[in-house]
């Protein structure tokens, strides 16, 4: 039997803005870990060096995660139980084209809107490509990662 649930990990230098990023260009929503938080800043497990207010609720500091609004969520860790994309904090920069990219599927008549409005977020348009009459558009997101529209 196969599984539904995965996450995607990006390393990067602000998870929180990455996380609001692609919460915006995938209509997912910022995974909200303040009861987590809690429960393990009462047991004595993390500390105030390990969590940053965001919007007025507690996060971690070096990761945020999006998931699929319709996915199951665990009530107590706020985790989603089907897709996620988790950023995490990491000390170097991004240093090469990606092995692994995201391919955003909007429809051609969806297409331009779509791209007008991940720009107006800070995505930038690095190139176009074709192949059988299939069209896309190559971005990348703030931090640099490629990503497709089709």
């Amino acid at each position: 039997m196969g599984s539904t649930a995965f996450t995607v990990t990006f390393d990067c230098a602000d998870p929180h803005r990455q996380a609001s990023f692609w919460a915006a260009a995938l209509d997912w929503q910022v995974e909200d870990h303040r009861d987590l938080i809690a429960g393990l800043q009462q047991a004595g497990y993390v500390g105030a060096d390990d969590m940053i207010d965001v919007a007025g609720v507690a996060s971690w500091k070096a990761a945020a995660a999006v998931r699929d609004p319709g996915d199951p969520v665990d009530d107590r860790s706020g985790m989603g139980r089907g897709g996620r994309l988790l950023f995490q904090i990491v000390p170097e920069p991004k240093s090469g084209k990606n092995r692994v990219h995201l391919d955003v599927r909007v429809g051609a008549d969806a297409s331009a809107a779509k791209i007008e409005q991940l720009t107006g977020l800070g995505a930038t348009v690095i190139g176009k490509g074709e192949q059988g009459g299939h069209g896309w558009v190559v971005l990348s997101d703030p931090e640099g990662n490629e990503f497709c529209v089709a």
